[in-house]
């Protein structure tokens, strides 16, 4: 397959991205998680470059692109300023748009500045609430082994998040709800270490995955996501750390949605269900295809 490979500028940095396959169909732009991981863990999604471009890129602060210095960049209205900046650099006029975990986020907050050219939307393992998100989050730590909910519990209280029994305790959670293969990819395991040094994580989101301290702690978009009008479809794992109640609240507030629970995966079902994901993907972005032409 045809691959490109490049940076383009936004807001004076640069960003990397990767354009794999030449296939004729409409392209497919993703949009990583973290905020300030990197795209590597989405390579599967290159499969579908046989069908159509694939468009893959680096966030500012994160993986080959530029990290500058400067917490006012990290923001999700910035964010969505660089994907525009992104588009029009590459000249995507037109294009599938897929968010997986907090690229889920940055696409509904994205769709809600009513972009021209979006053919169809991917919502992956995410939700339209960090609220909502960080309760169900709370209610699958309750539902480990006692001991480790207490453990965990015990060191959130005290802020040692570092503490060598806070961290088995996190794995034991990550195993069931973040990703349930064995071992993990390693661009999965890559992603993690980013997110362990990234200042964007720290400053959007916080320490970790349960202490949500930062600047998108009261992102709530519930109440709006009717406004969002292009053909969506909402994909989940059944053992998500991003619960199908959240890909449920998605699908209720975006009228025609499409939902896909994934019985066997946690957080990643497009590593732990590549084929099947692959499959239920392609059929999705090729029927909106065929409907425009």
């Amino acid at each position: 397959m045809a691959v490109a490979e490049g940076y383009v500028p936004v807001d004076g940095h640069r960003v990397w991205y990767r354009r794999v396959g030449d296939g004729p169909g409409t392209p497919l732009l993703t949009l990583h998680g973290g905020p300030g991981a990197s795209h590597d863990y989405l390579e599967p999604l290159a499969a579908l470059g046989d069908d159509r471009p694939v468009i893959f890129f680096d966030q500012l602060g994160g993986g080959r692109s530029d990290r500058p210095g400067d917490p006012s960049l990290w923001r999700i209205d910035r964010f969505c300023d660089e994907v525009d900046q992104v588009r029009d650099a590459l000249g995507l006029h037109r294009v599938h748009l897929l968010g997986q975990s907090w690229g889920g986020w940055l696409a509904v907050e994205y769709m809600l500045t009513r972009p021209h050219g979006i053919a169809g939307l991917v919502l992956a393992s995410t939700s339209a609430s960090i609220p909502q998100f960080v309760a169900e989050a709370e209610r699958l730590k309750a539902a480990l082994p006692p001991e480790t909910y207490a453990t965990m519990r015990r060191h959130e209280t005290a802020g040692d998040l570092n503490h060598p029994d806070y961290l088995a305790a996190v794995d034991l959670f990550y195993r069931r709800h973040l990703c349930r293969l064995d071992p993990w990819p390693d661009s999965l395991k890559r992603g993690g270490e980013e997110l362990a040094v990234s200042q964007v994580y720290a400053v959007m989101n916080g320490p970790n995955e349960f202490t949500v301290t930062g600047n998108l702690k009261d992102w709530d978009r519930i109440d709006r996501l009717g406004e969002i009008d292009a053909p969506t479809l909402i994909t989940v794992g059944r053992y998500d750390e991003v619960t199908p109640a959240c890909a449920q609240t998605l699908h209720d507030g975006i009228a025609g949605s499409r939902l896909v629970v994934f019985e066997k995966s946690a957080h990643c079902a497009h590593l732990e269900e590549e084929e099947e994901y692959l499959r239920v993907l392609r059929g999705f972005l090729a029927e909106l295809d065929r409907r425009s032409s």
